[in-house]
């Protein structure tokens, strides 16, 4: 009788959202196949080979999402520092001999047998141990000393990691979204700023300290890619030439001609060019709203649900979604110099993918405790 009752008062997930997800998910299916055809046949023989691989990723990740969305988030808060420990972790396993280099950087780590990317771990334990440290803080968020110094060691350290492994797209997306929790808790507009000058100047050294040249020439081709179309501004003019070619409705779907071979990682760091050409403005324009959907859904659950760690922890989740499409999406139009950073949900990846998958799953049930409208 007892059990009943407490399955008669457990509340349903956000359908909007979880109805949103899979259909970018499964739209990414479709793309993945149709943009990584030409490589998969070149490189393996098989036109199906990344298809495969991401259908297993989102089988995992449907998998996550299930099982997450039905532990009650709040156990989080009292695991959050071995969370973020056992991140951290596999973050420095890169530099030992387990680390995998590839394209001159070393982001991957080989464990027992499988080969994936911890930075997509350390965002989710990132935005985890941030929240549970804030939402102990309440009051004291605002003060330097108790508040600000320790919460910007935090991100620091965290973006640090990332930053040693040569990925500064994802680490300008790590360090805005942990902003953005710190800020929803409280932060100072004085000590805002007086980070944000901060940050600037960290991001001006990242980009013209001596080894780091390709950065600037990135900046320099993103003023005017056209000028040097055949080297640096390569990848800015062939994603606009996909773009510009797919008009309204688009050349049709698995017509791209950009995928062969024009735009690098077409299936990846630049699929939602593919989908402009493919599927032209109309089919770029229902990636867009899928993911405004998925960003209003995360809102509306940080705001409603009443623990400032549920409020703090989908605040974290929704805002790395957001600014990791927007960065992808304005890298893809030529409104940002190119950086490497996936379409979440869409883009080929495993590691991205699941973890991007489990922390829906994590949202979904803090909607479950949240005072929101049911669909």
């Amino acid at each position: 009788m007892a059990r009943k009752k407490k399955n008669e008062k457990k509340k349903a997930v956000d359908f909007t959202l979880f109805l949103s997800i899979m259909i970018l998910v499964f739209f990414g299916i479709i793309m993945v196949f149709s943009s990584s055809w030409p490589e998969a046949m070149q490189k393996f023989g098989d036109g199906y080979h990344f298809l495969k691989r991401q259908l297993v990723f989102s089988v995992i990740g449907f998998m996550a999402i299930i099982i997450l969305m039905n532990i009650d988030y709040r156990i989080y808060r009292k695991f959050a520092l071995p969370i973020f420990i056992f991140a951290v972790i596999l973050g420095l396993l890169i530099f030992t001999p387990l680390g995998d280099e590839s394209k001159g950087a070393r982001r991957w780590l080989i464990l027992f047998g499988f080969r994936f990317m911890p930075s997509d771990i350390i965002k989710l334990a990132s935005i985890i141990f941030l929240s549970a440290f804030l939402s102990n803080k309440k009051e004291r968020t605002g003060t330097l000393l108790l508040g600000t110094i320790p919460a910007l060691i935090i991100i620091g350290f965290s973006c640090g990691l990332i930053y040693l492994q040569k990925d500064l797209g994802t680490t300008v997306t790590l360090g805005a979204t942990l902003v953005a929790i710190f800020f929803i808790a409280g932060m100072r507009i004085s000590h805002l700023l007086a980070l944000g000058a901060g940050a600037a100047g960290l991001l001006y050294y990242a980009v013209t300290s001596e080894g780091n040249e390709y950065r600037l020439e990135r900046i320099t081709a993103f003023m005017d890619p056209f000028a040097d179309k055949l080297d640096t501004g390569w990848q800015a003019v062939q994603s606009l030439y996909a773009i510009g070619s797919g008009g309204l409705f688009g050349l049709g779907l698995g017509k791209s001609r950009q995928k062969f071979f024009y735009i690098p990682e077409s299936y990846n760091d630049f699929i939602f060019s593919i989908i402009g050409e493919e599927l032209g403005f109309f089919g770029s324009l229902l990636v867009i709203i899928l993911f405004l959907i998925v960003i209003w859904r995360g809102i509306i659950i940080a705001l409603k649900i009443d623990d400032t760690f549920g409020c703090f922890l989908a605040t974290g989740i929704i805002a790395l979604i957001g600014i990791q499409a927007l960065i992808h999406i304005a890298v893809a139009t030529s409104s940002i110099p190119t950086t490497g950073i996936t379409l979440p949900f869409v883009s080929y990846g495993g590691t991205s993918l699941v973890m991007n998958m489990a922390s829906i799953g994590i949202l979904l049930n803090i909607s479950r405790q949240a005072n929101i409208e049911r669909s």
